[in-house]
């Protein structure tokens, strides 16, 4: 009899279990799953760059003989636009024509020296050139004066800052048409896609002028014009496909702050946005579950990538994305996340320099990827991006959600 009840008791026991162990294993195996997206939130801007120029006197103008120095950065395919008013007319200004000046030749090579044969005179229209009385014309070309003659522009190049220094010098004294030169404004206009995003900065010829410019043209005021010029001028960014992996340890597989480049790949994404190395590197890594690679190519403003991610329960995960109009940064979490985690990552994103190629004004920089070029190398540590140029806080330029 005892063995008889002992039996069903065992048996009873056994299967409990053996259920409670199926039942955790099930436990332990649900995945944990989520939809990953980043979401380029760049507001685009016209112009990467903008400023004004005046003469060192007082009233500020630039008479003849005098010059005047202005410095900004420029890639390839780039033009510096500028206005100034021919100050012995009614309503006349010089201009480079649109798109700007050219600062770089068909080989792709910086142009330097006297580039004056760019500038030209142009009437606005708005004023009778004898009388001063309103007139309503297009914007056209003064006929008869060459604008060169009148002033000089010299181009200087420096090759490791991507950076142009142009004088600008009044040479009308002793002609027949001598002028001051008004205070004035320029402009580097933003690419996108391979284009110039405003190829008419600040006016077109044949089409009636603007207030900004008639401001330049009729009286000298610069302050207008380059106000608007202000007001659309910022650093954009395409962001490079995204690479997420999903992960267990304590350290992040891709990179750590403080450290060289570990030559898995990262490089590739942070000077190129070409994330091929980096995911055969980290697949080939025991901790690495999953590795994603969100679009195939550069993700633009207004634009987005997602995909289902998947993990285990103590999983972390890690992403990394280029800042595409940069030399060598990337956009990465910190610190560590659990793939747990879940709603807006975007205050966990930081933007770090991977410290293998010399940094240039992002948008600007000629050896940047953005404009096909060849890479000035350094060898320093992986960093937080500092305060060398005015770039847009994190949230402005992208947003990070897993849900």
């Amino acid at each position: 009899m005892k063995k008889l009840f002992l039996m069903p008791v065992i048996a009873l026991a056994s299967s409990a279990i053996v259920q409670s162990c199926k039942k955790d294993d099930m436990t332990m195996s649900q995945p944990q799953m989520g939809m990953f997206t980043v979401e380029n939130v760049t507001e685009v801007k016209d112009f990467v760059q903008s400023g004004t120029f005046k003469g060192a006197g007082n009233p500020p103008v630039i008479f003849p003989g005098e010059s005047v120095s202005i410095k900004f950065n420029a890639g390839r395919g780039q033009h510096l636009a500028f206005a100034t008013m021919y100050g012995a007319s009614k309503d006349w200004f010089f201009a480079p024509e649109n798109p700007g000046l050219k600062l770089y030749d068909d080989q792709g090579m910086a142009m330097t020296g006297d580039v004056s044969a760019q500038i030209k005179l142009w009437d606005n229209g708005s004023k009778d050139n004898i009388s001063g009385a309103a007139e309503s014309n297009n914007i056209s070309l003064v006929p008869g004066i060459n604008a060169a003659s009148l002033m000089k522009l010299d181009l200087a190049y420096d090759v490791e800052k991507s950076e142009f220094t142009l004088t600008i010098q009044n040479t009308s004294g002793g002609s027949s048409n001598e002028t001051p030169f008004s205070p004035g404004v320029w402009a580097v206009s933003n690419t996108l896609g391979g284009n110039l995003l405003n190829k008419m900065p600040f006016f077109e010829a044949g089409k009636m002028s603007n207030p900004e410019i008639t401001q330049i043209a009729e009286t000298g005021n610069n302050e207008p014009a380059a106000m608007k010029a202000m007001t659309n001028t910022g650093i954009i960014t395409g962001l490079s496909p995204v690479v997420v992996v999903v992960y267990s340890g304590n350290e992040n597989p891709i990179f750590k702050v403080g450290e060289k480049d570990r030559a898995n790949g990262l490089k590739e994404v942070a000077q190129t946005g070409n994330a091929t190395k980096l995911k055969a590197s980290l697949s080939a890594l025991n901790n690495v579950k999953e590795v994603y690679v969100l679009g195939n190519a550069p993700i633009a403003p207004g634009a987005k990538e997602m995909a289902n991610i998947k993990g285990e329960p103590g999983d972390k995960v890690a992403y990394v994305t280029m800042f595409g109009y940069s030399n060598d940064w990337f956009y990465a979490n910190s610190p560590e996340l659990m793939l747990s985690t879940k709603g807006n990552l975007t205050s966990k994103t930081v933007l770090f320099d991977d410290g293998t190629a010399m940094n240039q004004y992002p948008g600007a920089g000629n050896a940047q990827g953005l404009f096909g070029g060849t890479q000035i190398v350094e060898d320093q540590i992986i960093k937080m991006v500092g305060n060398e140029f005015p770039i847009p806080m994190v949230d402005q330029v992208l947003k990070v959600t897993l849900q």
